[in-house]
Order: C-alpha cells, then structure tokens, then sequence
C-alpha cells in the first residue's frame, strides 16, 4: 500500500479512522525554516471534524504534536514526526454494518484487494487520513512562504446547484473562513447552507466543487513530460477522499472555444519577464509554471455514507437494506478546502525544490 507521497518534499501518512492515532512524517524539509506547532494546528483547525453543523459531530480536537525534527524552533532538516490521536472514536458505532458493504465506499473494493479491512468508520480508507496531509501542507505552506513567496487559498466555488461568483486574484483567506460553507460569496453562501441544512434533514448528502489559486509561482516549475506540473496537480488532487474530478485553468470550458479565443497572449512584463493579458492556461503551459497564478478545480462526489435505507449485500453476498448510522458530514466541501490546498502546497513545494537542483549552476 502507497501511503507515500512526493519525491524531494515528502509525507508519510499512517493511523486509521478509529485506531489510537494518526499522523505523518515529513521528509526532505530543508533545516533552519522556523516552525511552531500552531502553524500546522491552524490548517488542522479548519479541517477538524466538528466545527459546524455542516460537517460530522464527531468531535476531535486533532491537537498536533510534533516528536521529532524540530530544535529550539527551527526544522532541523531530519523526518519530521507529527501524531494527532484520536479522542472520540466509537469503533462499535460500525459493528452493525462490518459484515456489509456501503454502497458507494471503500469497503468492498478493500476487500477485495487485501482479504481484510478494518471496518470502523474506513478504517485506512477513511477521510480522517487527510490530517497527515494537512500537517504535511502546513510545513509546505510556511516553506513557500519564506523561501518563494507563494500563496495558496481555497475556497468553496460549488455546492450542488448553487454556484458562486469569485475573483480568484482578490479573493482573501478572512473572506473564505467568514461563514462555515468557505465561499466568499456572501449571497452563495447563504444559498449553500441552506441546501446542505435541508440535505441533512433528509438524511441525504451533497457534493459540490473546491476552487483553488497559488499566487507568486515562479517559471519554471514542473517538467515536459510525465511529471509535467497540471499531471502531478491531478494525481494529488484525485488522491482525496470524495474527489472525482479535475480542472486547470479553462478546464472543460475551453474545449467549447478556437485557438485564437483560448490562447494567453504574452505582453512585456514590468519586472522584464513575459506576461500573459489572460490565464486559461490556469498558470501553467507545456507542463511547466509560466508565473501567472495556478488556478485548479476539484469535484468532490456527496458524501457517501447517508442515513436514507439503500440496497446493498453483504459479505456472504446476501441482499439487505442498509440504513446507515454513525456521524457523517453531509458535504465535504467545507472540510475539502484545507485538504485541496494542502495538496497544492505539497506538489508546488516538491517542484520548487527539485528545481533548486535543475538551477544549480
């Protein structure tokens, strides 16, 4: 099992959803990048279950410690250990349906592949995994902050129907954590909270879309080829719980416009470097960074754990009905937005390094 992720930066994920701890480890961080608990907690913060009537009641403070690679405030350049353990899981919450396969989750396809699974709320397959991401991201985060200026915000673009309007180049991170939905758009928002409010009354889920912008990512980062920049952007995105679909820049939208409509012109920029006047190319051409910002979009499926009764079987591969108990979120889009951008932050911190090594002379 791939739980492995990043060539130069890399994170090691580990723990399962209802198991004594999860975490991650932090490899390749370069030593003396000042670092302090809180800056990783603030990420986790936001992506803690519980926070707000629209994500799942259980509650966890997912308070991070870190064990190793750190000394008198400053990374040391060594793995950098981080355990977050869990404090209310309820494994027996799960004991009705370990011998029944959800619709629409992990539990069969685990199955069928290893021969066992750990059916306590997912187990290794459950969404909790995400936090080794996040904390992963949060070091990603201060590193490209200090060392190249990049920027990287999420927000919520998409619940169901309802869709909002955002200028990606303005948007502020106190606009995305004004209301518990993160759109930014205050009318959308109000829409959004709505709808997942009604869903969870039914008993039902929604699904939606997280839009996601770096700001100040140099030329030059991501490769011709296989590791071209948009591919290793899709490949973390999809690697999260719920996720569907992936866009970059004009995304589906431009294959309905001509070359002369869809072509990013490049004008004189003032620092001496080529500009382009428009950026459906969402920042990057020929797999490789052009300066302008990355602009991605994530689809994320509704939740698939709901409390409506759905035809399924279980492991003897009888028919049953299945009425699912336990604490579930009814749209993941708000929880996704820390997730999305910690994944962002982990691909552009790997090819920032890895290109440190391309400039070497």
């Amino acid at each position: 099992m791939s739980s492995s992720f990043g060539h130069l930066f890399r994170v090691h994920s580990f723990g399962e959803s209802h198991g004594g701890a999860v975490g991650a480890v932090v490899d390749g961080c370069p030593p003396r990048l000042p670092l302090a608990v809180e800056e990783i907690q603030r990420d986790l913060d936001r992506r803690r279950p519980g926070q707000s009537r629209l994500t799942t009641p259980r509650q966890e403070a997912d308070r991070a410690e870190i064990v190793s690679g750190l000394f008198e405030g400053q990374t040391l350049g060594t793995p950098i250990a981080i355990v977050v353990h869990n404090q209310d899981a309820r494994p027996s919450a799960y004991a009705d349906m370990k011998d029944v396969y959800r619709p629409s989750h992990a539990d069969y396809t685990y199955e069928a592949k290893y021969g066992i699974r750990n059916w306590q709320g997912g187990g290794r397959a459950s969404a909790r995994e995400t936090i080794a991401r996040v904390a992963g991201g949060a070091i990603a985060r201060k590193l490209l902050a200090q060392a190249a200026g990049i920027e990287v915000l999420a927000w919520v673009s998409r619940v169901h129907e309802v869709e909002a309007k955002v200028d990606g180049a303005l948007v502020s991170l106190d606009q995305v954590e004004a209301n518990d939905v993160r759109c930014p758009d205050e009318d959308a928002a109000t829409e959004m909270i709505e709808r997942i409010d009604a869903a969870r009354e039914r008993g039902d889920s929604l699904g939606g879309v997280v839009e996601c912008v770096a700001r100040g990512v140099p030329a030059g980062l991501g490769a011709p080829a296989f590791d071209k920049l948009e591919a290793e952007l899709a490949r973390a995105m999809m690697s999260l719980p719920a996720s569907k679909g992936f866009e970059i820049g004009s995304g589906f939208a431009g294959t309905r416009m001509t070359g002369s409509e869809h072509n990013d012109p490049f004008v004189p920029g003032s620092d001496g470097k080529p500009r382009t006047t428009t950026n459906r190319s969402g920042g990057v051409q020929g797999g490789i960074s052009n300066g302008e910002d990355v602009v991605l979009r994530v689809a994320f499926k509704p939740t698939a754990t709901i409390r409506q009764a759905q035809q399924t079987v279980d492991r003897d591969g009888n028919a049953v009905t299945l009425e699912a108990q336990g604490r579930h979120d009814p749209c993941v889009l708000p929880r996704a937005v820390p997730m999305v951008e910690a994944m962002m932050l982990l691909v552009l911190a790997d090819h920032w390094l890895r290109q440190r090594a391309v400039d070497a002379l």
